[in-house]
């Protein structure tokens, strides 16, 4: 087993805030300090905890479009095509998938004219036959985080 459940208690906490500090957890946890700092160092050196980052809003930054793209993808080349459009920057999500489409593209846009481009440079690919794309209306729930 990867984590106990000291380590997801510390995952949990972390999740929901993290820049906790190491005595914050431990109080919280009803562990030392020493065992915390101990259990963060060992999550981070097996790659369980791979960074620290602040959750942004997008919309307040004018990203306001989101898409939800299907890839249909030819001769074999999903993972050459799926690692070039992870490169762009408005994308924050691609996925293999099962059904009739290779792959899944979650994407951002400000405008319309944004999401048109993106989609029409996604079917400009070599090996990209086509796409279908939906608009996101409204988000019921947008959360990446494990034990929000």
């Amino acid at each position: 087993m990867l984590v106990d459940d000291l380590d997801r208690e510390i995952l949990k906490l972390l999740s929901e805030d993290a820049r906790l500090s190491y005595r914050k957890i431990s109080k919280r946890t009803g562990f030392s300090v020493g065992t915390v700092i101990s259990r963060i160092r060992e999550m981070e050196r097996k790659g369980i905890i791979k960074g620290y980052s602040v959750i942004l809003d997008p919309e307040k930054l004018g990203y306001e479009i989101v898409a939800i793209i299907e890839i249909v993808i030819s001769k074999g080349k999903l993972l050459e095509v799926e690692r070039e459009i992870a490169n762009r920057t408005n994308v924050y999500g691609v996925y293999d998938v099962t059904g009739e489409s290779d792959a899944v593209v979650i994407a951002r846009f400000r405008n319309r004219r944004e999401l048109s481009e993106f989609v029409k440079s996604l079917l400009g690919m070599e090996y990209v036959e086509r796409t279908i794309t939906h608009v996101v209306l409204s988000t019921v729930k947008e959360d990446l985080r494990v034990f929000a």
